[in-house]
C-alpha cells in the first residue's frame, strides 16, 4: 500500500470520527445564534454550555461506533506495517 493511500485512510477516518461532534457543535451554535439575534441578547458565553453538553451527549452515544472505527483503522495499519516489514 502506498503512503498516499495510508494518508487518505488516516484523513478519512479522522474526518468521519470527528464529524458527529463538529456537526453537533455547529448546529447548536447556529440555533443559539439565531435565538440571540431574535431576542437581541448578545452574550458570547451563552452558547458555550449547550455546545459542551450537546457534544458530550453525542460523544457518549457514538462512542461504540467510534471505537469500532478506530479499532478497524488500527488493525489495518498494523496489517500494512507487518506486510511492509516482510
Amino acid at each position: 500500500m502506498h503512503i498516499s493511500a495510508i494518508l487518505r485512510d488516516l484523513l478519512l477516518t479522522a474526518l468521519v470520527l470527528t464529524l458527529p461532534s463538529v456537526a453537533t457543535s455547529l448546529l447548536i451554535g447556529g440555533v443559539i445564534s439565531v435565538l440571540q439575534t431574535i431576542t437581541s441578547v448578545q452574550e458570547q458565553t451563552l452558547s458555550f454550555a449547550p455546545r459542551i453538553i450537546g457534544v458530550a451527549v453525542v460523544m457518549m452515544v457514538t462512542l461504540p461506533w467510534s471505537l469500532k472505527m478506530a479499532m478497524g483503522f488500527t488493525s489495518r495499519m498494523i496489517y500494512h506495517m507487518l506486510k511492509a516489514v516482510q
